[in-house]
């Protein structure tokens, strides 16, 4: 073989390995923003109580936990869980804005981890007011092409009257949905505001 044919086959080498570097990037960026995409969306069909909607983002092992109230397994129990919530209707505020999101996505094993900000404003006319902040510490997963989300987990980190302000403490937390029972105990014990809360990371760099 002579020195330019080995160039030439070192070249072809070289760019097999750089043109699968750019599949596995693209595939990244595909799928961070699908990840973005749909927790934004959960977010979104939250916001309107609609209950089935968000439940069929879950995948069908799929957890929710929220606020300390226990762990609720697959996609049934998670949209169980979401329909003992108030009906959305006249008078009904449920907004939940996800924000400053933390994305790792592994394409090569379809799954991934994001850490979310969650501002919410959520009351009812005439009953009551209330601003709130938590941390979503999720995971997700690719089947068939789509993304799930495989764990939901929700840490309060403030809940406090609108007209008071945080300034006045904060609302407890209820710990229990009245008819309903978790599948398991909440995988940590904490208070909100004014307790200090830092809601475990999934990563160690970003």
């Amino acid at each position: 073989m002579t020195d330019d044919m080995q160039l030439i086959l070192n070249e072809l080498a070289e760019l097999k390995q750089k043109h699968k570097r750019l599949e596995l990037e693209l595939q990244q960026s595909r799928d961070f923003q699908s990840v973005q995409n749909l927790q934004a969306a959960y977010g979104y069909y939250v916001d309107k109580g609609m209950w089935d909607k968000a439940a069929d983002l879950f995948a069908e092992d799929g957890s929710l936990e929220l606020a300390g109230r226990g762990v609720f397994k697959g996609r049934e129990r998670v949209r169980e869980y979401l329909k003992h919530l108030p009906a959305y209707g006249y008078g009904m505020l449920y907004n939940h804005m996800q924000l400053q999101p933390v994305i790792h996505v592994d394409s090569e094993n379809g799954s991934a981890k994001g850490r979310w900000r969650s501002f919410m404003m959520v009351g009812s006319l005439g009953n009551e007011a209330r601003w709130g902040e938590a941390t979503y510490e999720n995971e997700y997963r690719r089947e068939n092409g789509e993304w799930k989300i495989s764990l939901l987990h929700g840490y309060m980190n403030i809940y406090v009257e609108f007209d008071k302000g945080w300034n006045h403490g904060g609302v407890e937390l209820l710990r229990n949905i009245k008819g309903l029972q978790p599948d398991a105990p909440p995988t940590m014990e904490y208070e909100c505001f004014p307790h200090p809360l830092v809601a475990p990371f999934h990563y160690d760099k970003v």
